[in-house]
């Protein structure tokens, strides 16, 4: 028996159908800039998405999720262009805040919160990442240097964050700070006089609106009931986020190369060299097999991830081993499609070059590879001394 039920296989066919016929003509739309889709371009999106019935389309109107795996097929179809998340309402950070907000929110955060997300109305900030060169939190969060202490029944946050993905134009904010007690999180009205946005980096990867920036947190009051949860408790609801959020990543990544590996597979049986279609040469078709494997790699390692999130664990080792494979495994898919092409491939007359880039930046996004490597060695370790202790044994 499928694990993936004909409800979610239905709405995984909605969204494809949408991507590929209604939403890939506009990625030559010139709103679409070096910081991402321009928000009048997203709302137009998002109203044919909501026309066509497939915003938000993992949720359910009463308020269920569709399982990760389930999850899984449909974030790939709404991946296969870079506008397709953004515009049925899948993207990041969003996605990973709705999923946060939903697990661990009150009722009176959800609608005040989490409703304006689900309903594609606003966008949303995770405010955790800070400047490398000033010493804060990156891929180590516990550097972090944003501080909040209590006064009163308000919050006050101070500090500066790096690589927020799209604080310009956001409507919610989630910012991480440490208060004596640890880690804390914070939901925040957006735009707030107290966040300053500094700058718009010039990154790589153009398919997030309002782009990355750099923000600069002064005095900023939140109400003691917009914290989630306890103080101290920050970095225990940002492990329900995280692993979840990298995976649903590889799922829209895995739509992005499907779409990329279709455009070189066309090209190769069209274009004509040395008196035979270049699928026909042997250097070629080899790079396009190697891309059917790994997609089909990619694809069975992320529903075994989301077959264990699906059992309530945190999959933490899971989705770094995930991660890992399938960031540097569509990289090399991209990178493939792009040699394949020739001097097209890096043009923007196809999508393939953006994929290429937004591939680059995936593999340090959610954590580089080499992090997650550093991660699961230290996770063997662990294993290997449980082992010994258990047996006997010297570790």
């Amino acid at each position: 028996m499928s694990l993936i039920s004909d409800e979610a296989h239905g709405i995984a066919a909605g969204v494809e159908a949408f991507v590929r016929d209604v939403v890939a003509p506009y990625e030559s739309d010139p709103r679409c800039g070096p910081h991402g889709p321009s928000d009048d371009l997203v709302v137009a999106l998002r109203d044919l998405a909501r026309a066509a019935g497939v915003l938000t389309p993992h949720i359910r109107p009463d308020g269920s999720h569709l399982t990760q795996r389930e999850t899984a097929v449909v974030l790939r179809a709404s991946g296969l262009s870079p506008l397709g998340p953004i515009a049925v309402n899948v993207a990041a950070p969003d996605e990973g805040n709705m999923y946060l907000i939903g697990k661990v929110g009150s009722p009176e955060v959800k609608a005040r919160f989490l409703e304006p997300l689900v309903s594609g109305r606003a966008r949303s900030a995770f405010f955790m990442t800070e400047p490398a060169f000033e010493g804060g939190a990156g891929s180590d969060p516990s550097m972090m240097l944003t501080t909040c202490r209590l006064d009163g029944n308000h919050w006050v946050i101070n500090g500066r964050k790096a690589f927020i993905t799209g604080a310009e134009g956001a409507g919610v904010g989630i910012v991480m700070a440490k208060s004596e007690d640890g880690a804390c999180m914070f939901l925040v009205d957006l735009p707030d006089p107290a966040i300053r946005i500094e700058r718009i980096l010039n990154t790589i990867d153009t398919s997030m609106p309002g782009g990355h920036a750099v923000v600069m947190i002064d005095n900023l009051r939140v109400p003691a009931d917009q914290m989630l949860g306890h103080s101290g408790e920050g970095f225990k609801y940002a492990q329900v986020r995280l692993s979840p959020a990298r995976l649903s990543h590889c799922m829209r990544w895995l739509g992005a190369c499907t779409r990329a590996h279709e455009i070189a597979v066309a090209y190769a049986v069209r274009r004509q060299a040395f008196g035979k279609p270049l699928i026909d040469h042997e250097g070629v078709g080899f790079m396009l097999a190697e891309n059917q494997i790994a997609l089909k790699q990619a694809e069975l390692m992320i529903d075994w991830c989301a077959g264990v999130l699906d059992t309530g664990v945190l999959g933490t080792v899971e989705s770094s081993m995930t991660k890992v494979a399938v960031s540097e495994g569509l990289y090399a898919v991209a990178d493939r499609c792009v040699q394949i092409m020739g001097g097209t491939g890096v043009t923007d007359d196809t999508i393939v070059a953006q994929v290429y880039k937004e591939l680059r930046a995936f593999r340090i996004y959610d954590g580089p590879t080499e992090v997650h490597k550093w991660s699961l060695a230290k996770a063997i370790k662990r294993e290997a001394r449980t082992r010994a202790e258990a047996t006997g044994e010297a570790a």
